[in-house]
């Protein structure tokens, strides 16, 4: 059951562009960063359990896992969003306010 989990996603950017709104003229600002598949201790369990079920390598639970969702077929790092996150901090993002970023290898272009 996923709808606790889609609703709270939906929560975070509603959120964030109220907060955004609210804000918009103290020079704060509120993005919201929405990455793609994170390899995870959670997201290493699920590929473990399909490799368990489907009696294939974690090579390639791995490739399925991210060919269902991701296009790219790489996880998104941890790196790569704090990349984002430090941008947002800088003078450079100072007027972007209420977006919600994808970091997805190109699932939401889908």
């Amino acid at each position: 059951d996923k709808s606790a989990y889609v609703a709270a996603k939906h929560g975070i950017v509603g959120l964030t562009k109220v907060t955004a709104l609210e804000l918009a003229t103290t020079g704060v600002t509120a993005n919201a960063i929405c990455p793609g598949w994170v390899l995870t201790p959670l997201v290493q369990k699920q590929i473990d359990a399909r490799a368990a079920a489907e009696k294939i390598s974690t090579e390639q639970a791995t490739r399925e896992l991210l060919g269902e969702k991701e296009p790219s077929l790489q996880f998104t790092t941890p790196e790569q969003l704090g990349a984002m996150a430090v941008f947002f901090c800088s003078a450079a993002a100072a007027n972007v306010r209420g977006q919600a970023w994808a970091n997805d290898g190109g699932w939401t272009a889908q």
